[in-house]
């Protein structure tokens, strides 16, 4: 049976909600892990017209 693949991407330009939520959970990431090398970090942000809404779970 051959098997059949299908690769897809996004592509979005600066200031795009996915952008900048994908830098705060970066950000999130980073501080935790440059306090605790050992930290886990699950971390989702979500934007909408006026407000980034953080959520996830940390354990260090």
């Amino acid at each position: 049976m051959v098997a059949t693949y299908l690769f897809t991407s996004e592509s979005v330009s600066e200031g795009h909600p996915d952008k900048i939520c994908d830098q705060v959970a970066d950000a999130v990431l980073d501080a935790v892990l440059r306090d605790d090398p050992n930290g886990r970090v699950a971390c989702e942000c979500f934007a909408a017209t006026g407000m980034i809404v953080v959520g996830g779970e940390i354990t260090t």
